[in-house]
């Protein structure tokens, strides 16, 4: 009884227990930092560069730097909330243009890392190209030199009237089908 008794408490303590699973991923820790997502960082950050180097985006600061010095000039004493040397609009500008340069740098690197990897692509497609060149001059020599042995149609006729003209002086009686000596051709060497 008291064994059995063990063993059903070993059987309940393995159910509470969390299996460890090495097929599955890690559940996620808590971390005390934020989390984020690098592509989409630099996503983000190439729209913001390309937004700050467009005319509307020149357009748009220089509006809002018409009205805000317009209006803390010309705006009653209790509205005004940035008096004249503007303060607050150095500011303004300076932190965009200390947010400004960083995200363009990003998105500079990010776009020279992509060149590079076309770049590589290129460059093994060139390799490719020059290999495939190549390996058609080559077989354009070989078919140059195998055509070198071949009977082209100028040649067969060539033969052929040869040929006829051999069977009309046969058949006129001036000449023998096999004359005496070394004078005559033979396609076969002798053996």
């Amino acid at each position: 009884m008291a064994a059995e008794r063990t063993q059903e408490r070993e059987r309940e303590r393995e159910r509470a227990m969390p299996r460890i699973r090495l097929d599955l991923p890690r559940e996620r820790r808590l971390r005390l930092l934020p989390e984020y997502d690098p592509e989409a960082f630099g996503r983000v950050s190439e729209r913001i560069a390309r937004f700050l180097g467009t005319g509307r985006f020149i357009v748009w600061m220089t509006v809002t730097i018409i009205v805000w010095v317009l209006w803390n000039i010309f705006a009653p004493a209790s509205l005004k909330f940035d008096e004249y040397p503007f303060i607050f609009l150095t500011l303004a500008l300076s932190l965009q243009a200390s947010y400004a340069a960083p995200l363009i740098l990003l998105a500079q690197n990010r776009q020279d890392d992509r060149d590079r990897v076309n770049l590589e692509q290129d460059r093994k497609q060139n390799e490719r190209s020059i290999a495939d060149t190549e390996y058609l001059t080559r077989e354009l020599a070989a078919l140059r030199m195998g055509l070198g042995e071949v009977a082209t149609r100028d040649w067969i006729r060539s033969e052929l009237q040869d040929l006829i003209k051999d069977m009309e002086e046969l058949q006129n009686g001036h000449r023998d089908l096999f004359p005496p000596g070394e004078g005559h051709r033979s396609d076969v060497p002798d053996r």
